[in-house]
């Protein structure tokens, strides 16, 4: 009697690709890059000191030079990619998703990680304590210690979350390419905007950046991970 092969029953699916490693694994990356930076702003390396110094003067002389460029890029930078008006954004995302969607862990997660983004932030701006640039003939003017950009960092983390929460959605072609370019202008646009204003080193910039983009990745990991986290209520609507 001929006999089959037992063949051993297959292990309990464990569901989609986790999200969470890749999330975790890019936090590690950025994690890296962040502190080697931010050692290296707070050790004051020379060869960065030099480049940060002559990128910037190079930049205060256009913005000098250039009295109507410099007045439209003051409104882009303290009015349209201003962190206040980045912080509104996420709050009128936050209400969305109570009232329309009544996603509470979402709103909850996408507040907090925005509240603990500005407290980093500060910190982190207290522990360096980097002067800002100095001018003789200044264009524009700013408080708080220079390194990282706060501007750079808060349009990163909100611009980085509310473009995952849309991925999420699986949007329309159009609707995911305009939101990504609408994204990729403000948080490049911004960091250019400090640079050009003279407020911030390039390295400032570059430092939220990174440390913007750290927290959204370490948000996404919080979120996706473990897969079987707090659940949604009830009345939230798929697509």
């Amino acid at each position: 009697m001929h006999r089959h092969p037992t063949v051993p029953p297959s292990p309990p699916s464990a569901g989609p690709p986790a999200p969470p490693r890749t999330a975790a694994s890019l936090a590690a990356a950025l994690a890296a890059c962040s502190v080697l930076l931010l050692t290296l702003v707070a050790a004051r390396w020379h060869p960065l000191l030099t480049l940060d110094g002559d990128i910037s003067r190079t930049t205060h002389r256009w913005a000098v030079r250039d009295r109507g460029t410099t007045h439209a890029i003051r409104v882009l930078s303290d009015w349209v990619w201003d962190p206040l008006t980045m912080r509104l954004v996420c709050a009128a995302a936050v209400v969305w998703l109570v009232w329309r969607r009544a996603a509470w862990w979402t709103a909850l997660w996408l507040a907090v990680t925005c509240a603990v983004a500005a407290i980093v932030q500060q910190s982190v701006k207290a522990a360096v304590d980097r002067p800002r640039p100095v001018w003789p003939d200044p264009v524009d003017s700013a408080h708080y210690a220079a390194f990282p950009s706060g501007h750079a960092m808060t349009a990163t983390v909100v611009c980085g979350l509310l473009l995952w929460l849309l991925h999420r959605r699986r949007p329309g072609r159009a609707l995911w390419r305009t939101a990504v370019a609408v994204a990729l202008v403000s948080v490049a646009g911004v960091g250019v905007t400090r640079v050009w204003l003279g407020v911030h080193w390039p390295s400032d910039v570059c430092g939220g950046w990174l440390l913007g983009a750290l927290l959204v990745a370490l948000a996404v990991t919080v979120y996706e991970w473990p897969r079987d986290r707090r659940p949604e209520p009830p009345g939230r609507r798929h697509r």
